[in-house]
């Protein structure tokens, strides 16, 4: 059945106008990006379809061109337009902190670091730099790994810091295990950082770990 011959309320367009984005399922929103179906099928149909053939919502949004292009319905236009979309919502993130909410919402730095490294199959180390009302400064990834790994150089770090002129720091790197556990490893070159940076005045606020759908926050363990 065509969208067009849905009641009014079930349409995704019209619940999204009534409701609100936060009414709508993940089928739905996704209809709302994909705007058409393909033959036999409409476009809530065909995202239904999709959703299930990622196996969720996530591993859609985060799949490579050739992943993406190889399910029926996609192709390299709609993955541009997706590409598009989640950097702008990056961005808007990132404007966000800039504006000065990250003094009083760190759960929205911990919210923009996830969006920024929760994807990479391998190990991002990388900075969140501020000025002394906690306002960010720049988001920087300093460091590549493996799979498993990344070397992390408190020299480099130091220079960014003066470069950016700031006066706190949080450090952020991801698991691609997807277990966000701290390691003996993560610890140790916490406090290195720390010592490193206390010496040019530098505030370390915090350092998260991002799994797969979890993130540790070493301030709250009480591991800085």
């Amino acid at each position: 059945m065509s969208l067009k011959d849905w009641p009014a309320e079930d349409r995704p367009r019209e619940k999204l106008l009534q409701q609100g984005a936060h009414s709508l399922t993940d089928a739905e929103l996704l209809a709302i990006f994909l705007r058409t179906g393909v033959t036999g099928k409409n476009a809530v149909e065909l995202a239904r379809d999709l959703l299930q053939g990622f196996n969720g919502l996530r591993p859609l949004l985060e799949a490579n061109l050739d992943l993406f292009c190889s399910h029926h319905g996609l192709g390299p236009a709609k993955y541009v337009q997706l590409q598009a979309v989640l950097e702008m919502g990056r961005r808007h993130l990132l404007a966000r902190l800039q504006t000065g909410e990250a003094l009083t919402s760190p759960q929205l730095a911990q919210q923009y670091l996830v969006t920024q490294l929760r994807h990479h199959d391998h190990e991002v180390f990388a900075c969140l730099f501020m000025d002394n009302q906690h306002r960010v400064l720049a988001f920087e990834p300093l460091f590549r790994g493996t799979i498993d790994s990344a070397s992390v150089y408190p020299r480099e770090v130091v220079k960014r810091a003066l470069a950016h002129n700031a006066a706190a720091v949080i450090f952020s790197h991801n698991h691609p295990s997807g277990v966000a556990e701290p390691s003996s490893a993560d610890e140790r070159i916490t406090e290195k950082l720390k010592q490193a940076l206390a010496l040019i005045d530098v505030r370390v606020l915090d350092h998260f770990i991002i799994g797969n759908g979890e993130t540790v926050s070493l301030a709250e363990r009480g591991l800085m």
